[in-house]
């Protein structure tokens, strides 16, 4: 069989590839597009997950045979490029969307509450194909394996559950930081778009990986200088282009508000279900969105569960009466404490459903939209003279970037466009009730659980105040200059009994040290909002000049730290109890400067004048 693809041109299938192509679960991707309704803002993007689906096939292929793998490996990393997206639910994310902000909704799979599509395409790799005797017969006949064997492996590698495997390196290949799944959406995207922000060489970045240590790393094999540079160029390069598809496409505002009306009239349709038949009716309806469903089908839904006001909102989308913003807040217009505390509520879903709400009921007929971007890479290695090193650690553009994904954030009232909304007003409103009612729901979340992220501010903090010295005009303050100190003294207390909840991260040891992509996250988060300042310093290292991040708390840092320390009174003494034992050997300098340059003076205040 063979497929023409705007994107790759000609892709040859298999028969066993056009078996599974021909199957229910894969052909429900032919009616599910691939940005949701990003083409009330770009025409051209009503491409679907099946040509996606399509794309990352090929793409995994290309990247297997570049590596050099057995013919067996490159048919197993094409099939799991093509069933990846088996589970995903229709109107793109907006499901998943939903199912963060109403606990109550998730449905059960393995006696696991589940919010992402990744786990319904597990269940139905492993459920549903070992049924198809055809396809059966013929994994059995090429493979000489059982065919529970055999999607068990496939199902792992498509949703990032490479560290299970025999052979990680193949999960790496359909799910990782630099995969097929990545490099294919972001070229169709932008084809369909016309958004040609960045520019990503897929032969480059195919010469740029390598396997070693059972694993997929940057570099070149003859370790050449230009090789490890070009290795650099190529996920720069890549990097630029998910930087810019965030940007251009996702936080569109446009794209936003209709993603947000969608949301909303999703829920009221949800609800009466729920008001009607109960949590288990919304369950089996939530179930088919991610097996059944295609987005004409989840359209017919609202329609038909939906209240009038919901049935408005679709309305709107369908005659292209998108709501306006009227009142955008942004990284760049947000004081650091309060990007730190919405931060924490948008990664919360329901706290995020009742910040909302509460502006909303503060606001006259608005929609509210409180937005973080996600997906930071966190574990790509490259391999460099004498060993490996972090991608971002290597390229100081690279980690650049990184900090600006972390800190794309925005929050957003919306307006029906034939409203007269008086901005100005509206804008003193909000920051008004921003102030108000997000320190009362960070409250909330910590009654509801653990912070880990808050408990890495409470370490660096707890380092500020041994150091700090105040002398005159003159303020002194220690930088620590080393991250793996952080992560050693994290994991350290994540095995104490006082400090085991609160330092709750998940380490391993597969680059040589304790290393946790959470808790590296968390500091990327802390930097990008402004409470933590991060230093590159240079040093040398086996004859060559490696970079290092250093981190010194900002004095927004110091207010937002302090207000903590209420919260985590027995915790916070168990740090600094062992902060002063261990106080020599804390890997810091000491930086001195004068107090009113550490200090902002003029600082935007959220909340009650």
């Amino acid at each position: 069989m063979i497929i023409h693809d705007p994107v790759h041109k000609t892709v040859i299938l298999s028969e066993l590839e056009q078996m599974l192509v021909n199957t229910r679960q894969v052909q429900r991707l032919r009616k599910i597009q691939q940005l949701g309704l990003a083409d009330v803002v770009y025409p051209g993007a009503n491409h679907t997950r099946f040509e996606h689906s399509i794309g990352t096939m090929h793409t995994a292929s290309i990247i297997a045979n570049a590596l050099g793998l057995e013919p067996d490996e490159v048919q197993k990393v094409r099939i799991a490029g093509l069933l990846h997206d088996v589970g995903h639910s229709a109107l793109s994310h907006a499901v998943e969307g939903v199912l963060k902000r109403n606990t109550k909704f998730q449905p059960v799979i393995d006696g696991k509450k589940v919010i992402k599509h990744e786990s319904f395409t597990k269940s139905i790799i492993k459920n549903k194909f070992p049924n198809e005797k055809n396809i059966c017969r013929h994994v059995e006949a090429e493979f000489g394996i059982d065919v529970h064997v055999f999607f068990d492996e496939i199902a792992k590698m498509a949703t990032g559950d490479a560290h299970s495997l025999d052979r990680p390196y193949l999960g790496h290949i359909i799910s990782g930081d630099i995969d097929a799944d990545r490099i294919d959406f972001l070229l169709r995207d932008s084809y369909h778009t016309g958004v040609s922000l960045g520019l990503i060489d897929v032969d480059q970045i195919v010469q740029s990986l390598m396997i070693k240590d059972n694993r997929i790393v940057l570099g070149a094999p003859e370790s050449s200088s230009y090789g490890e540079d070009m290795a650099l160029t190529a996920a720069e390069s890549m990097l630029i282009a998910r930087a810019h598809h965030y940007t251009a496409i996702i936080h569109h505002p446009k794209t936003q508000a209709a993603r947000v009306m969608l949301l909303y009239a999703l829920e009221d349709a949800l609800s009466n279900i729920g008001e009607t038949g109960g949590n288990d009716a919304v369950t089996a309806a939530i179930i088919k969105f991610f097996t059944v469903y295609n987005d004409n089908d989840l359209l017919g839904f609202i329609k038909a569960n939906g209240s009038p006001n919901a049935k408005k909102f679709m309305s709107g989308i369908r005659d292209g009466k998108i709501y306006d913003p009227c009142v955008r807040f942004t990284q760049k217009t947000l004081p650091p404490v309060t990007k730190m505390a919405l931060s924490t509520i948008a990664r919360h879903g329901v706290a995020r459903k009742m910040f909302e709400g509460e502006l909303t009921k503060g606001l006259d007929d608005v929609l509210i939209d409180l937005s973080v971007a996600s997906g930071v890479p966190k574990n790509t290695r490259i391999a460099i003279k004498g060993g490996e090193g972090f991608f971002y650690d290597e390229s100081a553009l690279a980690n650049g970037l990184v900090r600006a994904i972390s800190r794309q954030m925005s929050l957003t009232a919306f307006a029906h466009p034939d409203a007269v909304v008086d901005a100005v007003e509206m804008e003193s409103k909000m920051r008004m009730l921003v102030g108000d009612i997000s320190p009362k729901l960070i409250r909330f979340i910590r009654g509801e659980q653990y912070l880990p992220i808050e408990g890495l501010l409470l370490l660096i903090y707890g380092v500020h105040d041994i150091f700090e010295e105040k002398e005159g005009t003159y303020i002194s303050i220690p930088r620590i200059r080393n991250i793996t100190w952080l992560y050693n003294t994290v994991e350290l207390f994540s095995k104490d009994e006082a400090l085991k909840n609160l330092f709750d991260y998940d380490y391993h040891k597969r680059y040589g040290f304790p290393y946790s992509e959470r808790l590296f996250e968390d500091l990327q988060i802390l930097v990008a909002m402004g409470i933590v300042d991060e230093d590159l310093r240079y040093y040398e290292s086996n004859e060559r000049f490696k970079q290092r991040y250093e981190y010194v708390l900002t004095s927004d840092g110091v207010e937002y730290a302090s207000s903590l320390k209420d919260s985590y009174g027995r915790e916070f003494s168990a740090i600094m109890e062992y902060l002063e034992i261990n106080k020599h050997s804390i890997p810091r300098d000491i930086v001195t400067m004068q107090a009113d340059r550490y200090s902002r003076k003029k600082r935007v205040r959220f909340g009650k004048k």
